[in-house]
């Protein structure tokens, strides 16, 4: 399989770092070489300089020979047209392009198969906000994924000290929520992933990960001590893309809700388009602007400006000023194990979900969605299972799962199973798998074919 991706900004070069990981032939285009010569020190890739909206450059970068290509520069329509040359000079299967602006994605009929022919729009913004939702949705945890249509969550959160699980084994939390669908996934202690096993002794600090029907995922944080009422009072700051959308969704929810901005003349137009929401000029860093919005009673403090490191050092002021729980937009991967640490509740990476978006399309067999986890060692995907697959029709203990695999759930029908070893994937399942990044290619290969399938 050959991929390119036009781009070399952090989504790019994180979509690059997967695939070469996973040896697949990648190449990267971008205008500016000093960034490719970074890039091809670090990662297996080949790089040519120039624009990817350029024949000359796509036909020079091998597009006659590519099965994808991933548009994810800064310009929607540098990377819309690069996919139109991709659909109509090329042929190239799969075409796939970030757009950010909401008017030109989704549904929008310019993408259509009549048109320029993109098989997926990626809008990391839209989907961040999707997981801000979640979040407000299901306050105790501090990530939430959804699988099988939302019928399964896959939850991340931390145990917190005095919780009634610490100290309890895993193979004990089953007797103490009866009737609870639940099955911890991962565990994570010291910034080290830990396969789980029964014996397994849940400690305070702890950050799990567990996948539970959907219907009782809030009576399953309160078992693990976990704030679970509805939130009232929400302030954003940041005014940008994400900040509107988020404000925009939030105000529909019947939540009152503030959006703090420093540049006034961004404060106007978003005072002209919400409906509902309070905005206000200034810093939302700001000590005494924060005492005077009555920051103590704010249920959520989201922050989510173009500045990580203020995006981290509002949510810590607003969560030492007293605010419930605060979440934080951040894009650099390292910066995620270690703002739990001091203080912040949650973590929202807009590139996690582009590069989610995308794996299903580069996974063998058939993927419906994956999901990278914490600092992408790990991922969380659902497939269908196959009649040729070597998992279906044998009981778990008799399958050869690698190292650190663990089915989650499996959906079938009507019917949401929490697996174990006895338990049997039938052909049509809807199967959600953790796994260590390392275990994925091994993985694919027990998810496509029998090998008797091809005697």
């Amino acid at each position: 399989m050959k991929v390119i991706v036009i781009g070399a900004g952090e989504v790019g070069y994180h979509i690059a770092d997967i695939l070469t990981r996973e040896g697949i032939d990648t190449v990267v285009i971008d205008r500016n070489e000093e960034r490719l010569r970074e890039i091809s020190e670090t990662l297996d890739v080949q790089t040519f300089v120039g624009s990817g909206s350029s024949p000359e450059v796509l036909k020079n970068a091998g597009m006659a020979q590519a099965d994808m290509v991933v548009a994810v520069t800064d310009s929607d329509e540098a990377n819309m047209i690069a996919c139109l040359l991709a659909s109509t000079q090329s042929r190239i299967p799969i075409r796939i392009a970030r757009i950010r602006n909401p008017e030109l994605g989704g549904d929008f009929v310019l993408c259509s198969k009549d048109h320029l022919n993109i098989d997926l729009v990626i809008n990391p913004e839209q989907e961040a906000v999707n997981e801000m939702i979640d979040l407000l949705e299901f306050p105790g945890a501090a990530e939430v994924f959804s699988f099988a249509g939302g019928r399964i969550r896959l939850l991340g959160f931390t145990i917190d000290e005095g919780a009634a699980v610490v100290g309890k084994r895993l193979a004990d939390l089953r007797a103490m929520t009866p009737g609870v669908k639940v099955l911890v996934t991962s565990m994570v202690r010291d910034d080290r992933f830990i396969v789980p096993s029964g014996e397994s002794v849940i400690e305070a600090g702890d950050y799990l990960f567990a996948v539970a029907d959907a219907g009782r995922v809030r009576e399953l944080l309160g078992f693990f001590g976990k704030d679970i009422r509805p939130p009232r009072r929400v302030i954003i700051i940041g005014g940008g893309n994400t900040g509107f959308m988020l404000a925009e969704t939030i105000e529909k929810m019947g939540i009152t809700v503030k959006l703090i901005e420093k540049r006034r003349e961004k404060c106007d137009q978003l005072a002209s388009r919400l409906e509902k929401t309070v905005v206000l000029h200034g810093d939302g860093t700001s000590q005494e602007l924060l005492k005077e919005e009555n920051i103590r009673d704010t249920d959520f403090f989201i922050a989510v400006t173009n500045d990580e490191e203020a995006n981290i050092l509002g949510a810590l002021l607003a969560k030492q000023l007293g605010a419930h729980k605060v979440i934080s937009l951040i894009r650099r991967v390292d910066y995620i194990p270690l703002v739990g640490r001091v203080g912040i509740d949650g973590v929202i990476n807009p590139r996690h979900a582009a590069v989610g978006r995308i794996l299903h399309f580069i996974r063998k067999g058939k993927i419906i969605s994956a999901t990278p986890l914490r600092d992408e060692k790990a991922e969380a995907f659902e497939f269908i299972a196959l009649e040729t697959s070597e998992i279906t029709d044998r009981p778990f203990k008799e399958i050869p799962f690698p190292q650190g695999t663990i089915v989650g759930a499996i959906v079938r029908g009507e019917e949401i199973i929490i697996p174990g070893g006895d338990s049997v994937i039938r052909p049509g399942d809807h199967c959600i798998i953790f796994s260590p990044r390392s275990a994925i290619t091994q993985l694919e290969k027990l998810l496509t074919v029998k090998l008797e399938y091809f005697e």
